[in-house]
């Protein structure tokens, strides 16, 4: 097994170098959003296209197993949305990528998000040539998450806590959850956020202005 990973992680590396100077010549900040299934990475791509000043200026590639219900969904409120269906895959490799990002007009966007595939495992290990690594954690899914998936949270540069409206009804330990962030990720910036209510988003779309260098709403 690991003589076979070596390889594919290598030729993933050097696919995402291409991407990365792709990206640099349509001086396009890249986010490659991870998370477990049902964490609500559509819900806060739906949220962040309507705060954003230009939603149409927001691409997404979506990658999923199968359907193309969440790039149906992110299409529905303005953002530019491309679907990859990754098959048995259970991450998105950067080939796949790379032909997705032939459907967009990269030079027309502010910014592009990667909604990968949801898994807390393989997607970590794959660079996809991402400015920026973002994780997402909702509150019911256990506040061990961060120690017993090191990996993700240890590479996120931005850890965003989702369903904080949900945060009393399921008990959500804050004090412990915030502990092993800073154990696992101690350099990322976290934020409390709710896809539903909007709670939050000011200071992530500010955050993310910032990368990208276009004021907020």
């Amino acid at each position: 097994m690991l003589e076979l990973a070596q390889p594919l992680l290598q030729r993933n590396s050097a696919q995402a170098s291409a991407l990365r100077q792709r990206f640099a010549a349509a001086a396009l900040p890249v986010i490659n959003l991870l998370s477990a299934p049902g964490s609500g990475k559509t819900a806060v791509l739906e949220q962040l296209a309507r705060l954003w000043p230009a939603p149409q200026r927001l691409g997404v590639v979506v990658a999923d197993l199968a359907t193309d219900n969440d790039a149906r969904r992110l299409q529905a409120v303005g953002l530019q949305a491309v679907q990859v269906s990754t098959g048995q895959l259970c991450h998105l490799p950067a080939a796949l990528l790379a032909a997705a990002l032939d459907r967009l007009d990269l030079e027309a966007l502010d910014l592009l998000v990667i909604e990968n595939v949801g898994n807390l495992v393989c997607p970590a290990l794959f660079d996809l040539g991402e400015t920026l690594r973002v994780a997402l954690l909702a509150v019911g899914e256990g506040e061990d998450k961060p120690l017993k998936y090191p990996g993700l949270f240890a590479s996120a540069d931005l850890v965003l806590i989702n369903k904080i409206d949900l945060a009393d009804a399921v008990g959500f330990d804050r004090s412990l959850t915030y502990r092993h962030l800073s154990q696992v990720a101690p350099e990322a910036k976290v934020l409390e956020i709710s896809a539903v209510s909007g709670a939050g988003f000011d200071a992530l779309t500010d955050a993310l202005s910032a990368l990208v260098g276009v004021p907020a709403r």
